[in-house]
């Protein structure tokens, strides 16, 4: 039994600081070249221009909320054409369960904003304080005039990178030189000052202080990737049968019944995420590959076989356990799984391409107006009413016909216009009234509805739209 008067036990325990140390290899290449072309996209793409015409603007991606809609190059995202969108999210997501099934976490290890700013901001600090041990030297030392500096310029160069990051987002939703002209000469509306101040912060927190804390608690994907994977799944594992019993080995050294990992700690010290592959998978493990470049290279250097750290699958792993040889790594890529997930995702993808080249440059929406349902003229006529709502997307103004067609022979009217056509403006949308009536005593106005569909034409061009609703009759 504990004693009453016993400290109680903290279920908290302080974060322990992380310095990777600095590696070479084939997957710490990869991961610079990712890291600068994400990060060139994303600070780049903002001051990309392209010509539209004069009622539209020159940023080629765009996010224009003013006007609800979004650019990107050639294509225009309206409004009501959201599930393009949609489509878009769905592929991401889709995209996401394919290459964790095939391959595990690479996209956290690669490709998360977390970890491409995690790895620029310890590129910094590697620069500004030196390698591991300069850098645990520096954090266990007192606040000396050497620490003071070092660490003011390297907050400095950390709050520049989220301020960069914070210009660039907001970037996306204006003019961008506009905007950074109006930054600049204190002009710019508040939003973009607060935007910039809230993503410079949690920029410069997380990608400086939490790091790894984001992928182990903050993030949900840890959690949820268990479900994407399974026996062939493609992930970081130690081939403990051929690296214990570990021991210290140097170079030329031999030593029986000892296996071929030396204990030097190398996989350890460069892991962004302080684990230690050695002890299995883990939930913090990102399958960034560092641990295998620090492998290879101590392996390189005492002459022993590469991979003794790698990627590999369970059923690998029972197979190297037994002498025999692994299967292939597209075995393990295109598995039924990884097609299912592929098939869905191009057919969401094709979808996307086949409604966006079949969409028209003329938006119609028509509303018939139900109070009342009819109207009975002086003559005996019966009059239906609707409300046609015309979007404009060709970026020029455009005259539109309004028509009609029925087997009833139903006669069309706009309110204010007497040649059924109406002229809408550029990027815009306009309502029209338009009132549709059938004779005394014909089919259409004795019978209770009749099918009936509305057209509108682009005058100046071949786009032509219609638009089926019925017509209400007086009824038996």
């Amino acid at each position: 039994m504990t004693s009453p008067d016993a400290e109680p036990t903290s279920l908290y325990t302080a974060r322990e600081p992380i310095f990777p140390r600095r590696v070479k290899g084939a997957f710490r290449t990869m991961k610079w070249w990712i890291m600068a072309v994400t990060l060139g996209i994303y600070y780049l793409t903002p001051w990309i221009r392209w010509d539209r015409g004069p009622n539209l603007p020159d940023q080629a991606v765009l996010v224009d909320l003013a006007n609800r809609r979004f650019f990107f190059f050639t294509i225009e995202i309206w409004p009501h054409e959201f599930y393009f969108v949609a489509g878009l999210l769905i592929m991401a997501g889709l995209g996401l369960f394919l290459f964790t099934s095939a391959a595990g976490r690479v996209w956290c290890g690669y490709a998360c904003p977390q970890t491409v700013w995690t790895d620029l901001y310890i590129l910094v600090e590697r620069w500004v304080e030196g390698d591991r041990n300069a850098r645990i030297r520096l954090h266990r030392q007192g606040w000396d005039g050497e620490k003071i500096r070092k660490r003011a310029l390297k907050w400095t160069l950390w709050l520049l990178i989220g301020l960069a990051t914070g210009g660039a987002w907001i970037f996306y939703f204006t003019d961008a030189p506009t905007l950074a002209a109006d930054l600049v000469q204190g002009t710019a509306h508040p939003v973009a000052y607060l935007t910039m101040l809230i993503l410079t912060l949690t920029t410069f927190a997380f990608g400086g202080f939490a790091r790894e804390q984001i992928c182990i608690y903050a993030c949900p994907w840890p959690r949820i990737q268990a479900a994407m994977m399974d026996e062939d799944t493609l992930t970081i594992a130690y081939r403990d049968w051929r690296g214990e019993p570990r021991g210290k080995l140097h170079q030329g050294e031999v030593a029986e019944g000892q296996g071929d990992c030396i204990d030097c700690m190398a996989c350890v010290n460069v892991c962004p995420m302080g684990i230690d592959i050695r002890n299995g998978q883990q939930l913090a493990c990102i399958t960034c590959g560092l641990c295998i470049d620090a492998c290879n290279d101590t392996m390189d250097r005492i002459g022993k076989p590469r991979d003794l750290i790698g990627y590999m699958a369970l059923t690998d792993e029972v197979r190297e356990r037994a002498g025999q040889t692994p299967k292939s790594v597209w075995s393990h890529v295109f598995r039924l799984r990884t097609v299912l997930y592929t098939v869905l995702w191009a057919g969401v993808g094709i979808g996307l391409v086949v409604a966006l080249f079949l969409r028209s440059e003329i938006d119609v929406n028509v509303s018939p107006v139900r109070n009342p349902t009819f109207v009975t003229l002086s003559d005996g006529t019966i009059r239906n009413t609707y409300d046609i709502r015309l979007r404009n997307k060709s970026g020029s103004d455009e005259t539109y016909s309004i028509s009609v067609t029925s087997e009833a022979g139903l006669v069309l009217r706009l309110e204010g216009s007497a040649d059924a056509l109406v002229r809408v403006p550029a990027n815009e949308t306009l309502q029209q009234r338009v009132y549709v009536e059938a004779a005394p005593g014909s089919a259409a106005a004795v019978a209770d509805r009749t099918e009936l569909r509305l057209w509108v034409a682009d005058t100046g061009s071949t786009a032509r739209v219609h638009h089926d609703t019925v017509f209400n009759g007086k009824g038996q």
